[in-house]
């Protein structure tokens, strides 16, 4: 069961700012773009945060229809040769969410922001009216101060520059914490997918209202 599955079974919003949600065609779409935190690795898939921010934004009057489009391993770069045919179904809102495999490597933090660019530019390419979420990722502090200020720098900039709206780090008080981390140590686990997904709709949600905002009453 994909994110979109599970979105489509969350219960009908009682709020009453909610648009009518007989059927999924009148919710709106949001694709979650990124690697294997945003696909639920070690998790079922309906326990990944796409299903979770899904329910969370029922249960507030906001349906939507959870696109999961995570890829474990995949660096910026892979993201940005991907996103061509991932991005061809129409969507309302794209939620980014790569680099951080860049971080593991030490990747160049200026080519990831030349990735991030350029992911930006090719979803706008495709979904001019898309609102765009890009979420920030951390290096590891081990890389030194120098590198992990030019990594987390990168999406200062590109949100800046594109104009887009960026979400503070993705595994904010997550990361680091081994009760909310798998024993990777990189991806949470059920409790610590909880808070990502309360990190994730905090960001996105002023951009699903303003959209259901502007609907024809």
């Amino acid at each position: 069961m994909d994110g979109g599955e599970a979105s489509r079974r969350a219960d009908a919003p009682t709020n009453a700012q909610a648009v009518s949600a007989d059927s999924t065609a009148s919710r709106l779409n949001v694709l979650f773009f990124g690697t294997s935190l945003t696909a639920g690795y070690g998790l079922d898939p309906s326990q990944a945060f796409p299903v979770l921010v899904a329910k969370k934004a029922a249960a507030e009057g906001f349906p939507i229809n959870a696109i999961n489009a995570g890829l474990s391993g995949e660096t910026s770069a892979g993201a940005l040769r991907r996103i061509d045919w991932v991005i061809k179904r129409p969507v309302d809102i794209v939620v980014v969410e790569t680099g951080g495999n860049d971080g593991l490597r030490a990747l160049d933090a200026g080519a990831l922001k030349s990735n991030l660019t350029g992911i930006v530019k090719k979803i706008r390419a495709a979904q001019p009216n898309a609102k765009i979420v890009l979420a920030t990722m951390e290096a590891p502090p081990n890389f030194g101060a120098r590198y992990t200020a030019g990594f987390r720098d990168a999406y200062v900039s590109v949100a800046r520059e594109q104009g887009v709206t960026l979400m503070p780090f993705l595994l904010d008080s997550v990361a680091g914490k081994a009760e909310l981390n798998q024993d990777d140590a990189v991806h949470p686990n059920l409790a610590g997918e909880k808070i990502v997904a309360d990190n994730v709709w905090r960001a996105l949600k002023p951009a699903v209202a303003e959209l259901y905002a502007s609907r024809p009453k």
